[in-house]
């Protein structure tokens, strides 16, 4: 078979090669690729910023955002043939740490985790893998190719799950929320909120395109600009940028006891210190809690495949702004100014 493999921590070795079939240790469910989700951690990966390969390999296969066909089920029942599965990334290190011994893989302690695509595990960018049944989710089969967004939905349906457990601490009734960046997280940042009934308002840079539109056909509200300009005192920020500057911006401007959820992970820029005071001030005059939320349960998982199934098919589609084949995967790593989700496409859904 063939798969879409690179050299980690090394920029230029990507390819598109020839590669050895999955192995049934990896997993007894045997899947055909339909479609990966490319990513910014893709994209690092390649440039060489960061990645593990597997134990006693030298190249890695990327990807962690996947849709898939089961070809052969194995054989434990839960799966058919030609059911649409996904994979879920993270796995439990081998200590285990507390979180990692309970199932909280997602709240690892040690960093000792692994992942499918990024560290240690082989991804998805293959015409065919494997996957163990604990880490393989069935998806809607009408959501189609659109079950690709499944993995991005986890990240906020995670983020979300964070916001209202610490909402409860005290007497909490959000009506306001803002997201910052009106990227595929943003984005289904903005579905997952409305499907709440909150007021929605979603901050991006750009003025025009899709992602306007996208945000009006939710009826959520688009702001271009600062965080200061919305004039907004959200009741929850989902950040999504990793900006140092919006980051910032947000802290400041959330309202009295809300709540701040970092999901953007951003590079460089110096805070000085009389800035830090002024932050962390507004967080402690106004009963504020900035938290940060990466990866995702498998409870999560099964939340997401819910709201995309909920969700208007059309809209979902619009998302997928592009679609390559696999021997064209490096345009898929080229950010193209209207580009929201890039997927590499190995077979019909």
């Amino acid at each position: 078979m063939k798969a879409i493999t690179v050299e980690p921590k090394k920029a230029g070795t990507a390819r598109y090669e020839e590669f050895p079939e999955p192995e049934v240790h990896e997993g007894s469910i045997l899947v055909e690729a339909v479609a990966v989700g490319v990513c910014g951690t893709d994209v690092e990966i390649v440039e060489g910023k960061y990645g593990w390969a597997p134990p006693g390999k030298t190249r890695l296969v990327l990807g962690h955002e996947s849709l898939g066909r089961v070809i052969d089920p194995g054989p434990t029942g839960a799966f058919k043939k030609g059911d649409l599965v996904v994979g879920i990334v993270r796995r439990p290190d081998p200590v285990p740490c507390p979180n990692c011994a309970v199932g909280e893989w997602d709240m690892c302690r040690n960093g000792q985790y692994t992942e499918r695509g990024i560290k240690e595990i082989h991804g998805f960018m293959s015409e065919r893998w494997r996957i163990e049944p604990e880490y393989a989710i069935k998806v809607d089969p009408s959501l189609g190719i659109l079950g690709v967004l499944l993995e991005p939905t986890t990240v906020i349906t995670k983020a979300l799950e964070q916001v209202g457990a610490i909402g409860r601490r005290s007497f909490w009734e959000p009506r306001t929320v803002l997201v910052t960046g009106a990227g595929p997280i943003g984005l289904l940042a903005a579905l997952a909120a409305r499907m709440h009934g909150l007021d929605v308002h979603v901050l991006d840079r750009v003025e025009s395109g899709p992602k306007p539109d996208l945000v009006r056909a939710l009826g959520a509200t688009y702001h271009s600009g600062s965080v200061k300009g919305t004039g907004l005192e959200p009741d929850a920020i989902i950040e999504c940028t990793g900006a140092g500057q919006v980051i910032a911006d947000s802290i400041q401007a959330i309202g009295a006891s809300g709540i701040v959820c970092l999901t953007g992970v951003g590079h460089g820029g110096v805070v000085t210190s009389a800035a830090c005071a002024d932050i962390a001030a507004a967080a402690v005059l106004k009963n504020t809690v900035i938290v940060g939320s990466v990866n995702a349960n498998k409870r999560h998982w099964y939340r997401a495949g819910n709201i995309l199934a909920r969700a208007d098919r059309q809209w979902l589609g619009r998302l997928i702004t592009r679609r390559e084949k696999p021997e064209n995967f490096q345009q898929a790593l080229e950010r193209r100014p209207d580009d929201i989700k890039v997927a590499i496409q190995f077979s019909e859904a």
